[in-house]
């Protein structure tokens, strides 16, 4: 099975031992990026805010006896408008706030400064990173690299954009409602989203609340996007908080659970024959594979239960479109709920090893003036509402769980991915068990 690849540009891992060896120069290396942005994205608009005087300057001051204890010495990359920088404006694509800039890096930003990485700008995202598109009054409107008349996802697809088109080897994003996995699968990239604590988000603020201290926020995670697997494990690696289990267990000695359909929302023809491929080549390669089980949770139910925590948390307890507001009680109750569903899942897991999904209904959208999440998402000819999409995302945020996306086929020029999810904090047993996969689906 083959997906769309739009470059053979070199990963992260690849472009700093090319470094280390000296084939390049840090330099060289931010030169090259920023020559292929010019060139790229008067089309893609992803890099919407360039930062190419600083880098080419932190290059030339770049040391070769610097790069012994950095992963990835003179990488040059970009992260999500949402992450500070200093220096930079922090917007979160809201007109008012165009002009907020940075006092400080974000602590994603320092771990991957000290790591050796060369920052070049940040990509777009939308209002509030609350949509499925990535387009703003502020920076326009970013579009799919594979088609430019869809989206690239959002709210990280200036993210999965850059990366896809080749402008940059990998990028930093968030998510709460797919917001890395949703660009991941619309553009054909790879994408992690994290165990819920795992990676700090000091520093990735909403404007209003830029300098103030804000706390992490439930369900909402930082994850990494890339072109393969191993950069996403080393971005892993420099940025968790706390250490990651190295436990790996191969793919032929795993049991996986595919769920590829949902009771919130129907599941494309595209998706579902790409996923049904791709656990027949899985049985084929001798992995064992099962397509139900009791002990998955009732999937409307949790449905339910992420939109509630989830439209509260964005809200930061405001009253919603109806006026009334959670309670106290609402909340904690809400957390209640949530951690008998992490129980349950926790309970699966020990039958299987991972459980593979897709991270939405349908592949990249078309370009739309309205919010996805307002609108209708057209399924196989039915219009169903944009919202009800999001039962994907919720399968693995609602419970804390890891999940890696990476490409596993195409449909008329679309790239489609697959969630690998895994227990929390197994994240680095999710990316590898997406690696095995990967080489089934594309030796």
């Amino acid at each position: 099975m083959s997906y769309p690849v739009l470059t053979e540009e070199p990963g992260a891992i690849e472009t700093a031992a090319m470094v280390a060896r000296g084939d390049i120069s840090p330099l060289e290396a931010v030169d090259a990026a920023i020559a292929r942005i010019e060139q790229l994205d008067a089309h893609i608009n992803a890099v919407v805010v360039c930062d190419f005087d600083r880098a080419r300057d932190t290059a030339k001051g770049m040391s070769g006896s610097d790069s012994s204890n950095a992963q990835l010495f003179g990488v040059p990359m970009t992260i999500k408008e949402s992450f500070d920088i200093a220096g930079l404006p922090t917007c979160w694509g809201h007109e008012a706030h165009r002009d907020a800039v940075a006092k400080a890096d974000s602590r994603v930003v320092k771990l991957l400064k000290d790591a050796g990485v060369i920052f070049l700008g940040k990509t777009n995202v939308p209002p509030d990173l609350a949509d499925w598109q990535s387009v703003n009054p502020v920076y326009g409107r970013t579009h799919n690299p594979h088609d430019h008349e869809r989206s690239p996802g959002g709210s990280s697809g200036g993210s999965a954009a850059a990366v896809a088109s080749g402008m940059v080897p990998c990028e930093f994003g968030t998510d709460i409602g797919g917001s890395v996995r949703v660009p991941a699968h619309f553009c054909g990239v790879w994408g992690h989203k994290s165990s819920w604590g795992l990676i700090s988000k000091e520093g990735h603020d909403h404007p209003l609340m830029a300098g103030r201290g804000q706390h992490d926020g439930a369900l909402s995670i930082a994850g990494p996007l890339a072109r393969n697997a191993a950069d996403l494990a080393a971005l892993m690696r420099i940025t968790a908080s706390i250490p990651l289990s190295e436990k790996t267990t191969s793919l032929r000695n795993c049991r996986v659970l595919v769920l590829a359909e949902h009771p919130s929302c129907p599941t494309g023809s595209a998706v579902l024959r790409l996923m049904e491929q791709t656990a027949s080549a899985l049985e084929k390669a001798g992995v064992s594979v099962d397509r139900k089980c009791d002990l998955v949770p009732d999937l409307a139910r949790q449905h339910g239960d992420y939109m509630r925590m989830l439209n509260i948390a964005m809200a930061r307890g405001a009253p919603n479109k109806d006026g009334k507001r959670a309670s106290a009680t609402d909340w904690f109750d809400l957390l209640d709920i949530q951690a008998r569903n992490e129980m349950a899942w926790a309970k699966l897991f020990e039958t299987y090893d991972f459980v593979l999904a897709p991270p939405a209904p349908v592949l990249a959208v078309p370009n739309r003036k309205e919010r996805v999440f307002d609108s209708m998402l057209d399924i196989d000819g039915k219009d169903v509402p944009g919202a009800a999409g999001l039962c994907w995302a919720g399968l693995a945020t609602f419970p804390n769980l890891p999940a890696t996306v990476l490409p596993i086929g195409g449909s008329d020029g679309l790239p489609c991915g697959m969630q690998v999810i895994g227990p929390r904090w197994s994240d680095l047993a999710c990316i590898e068990a997406a690696e095995e996969i990967g080489r089934v689906l594309h030796s």
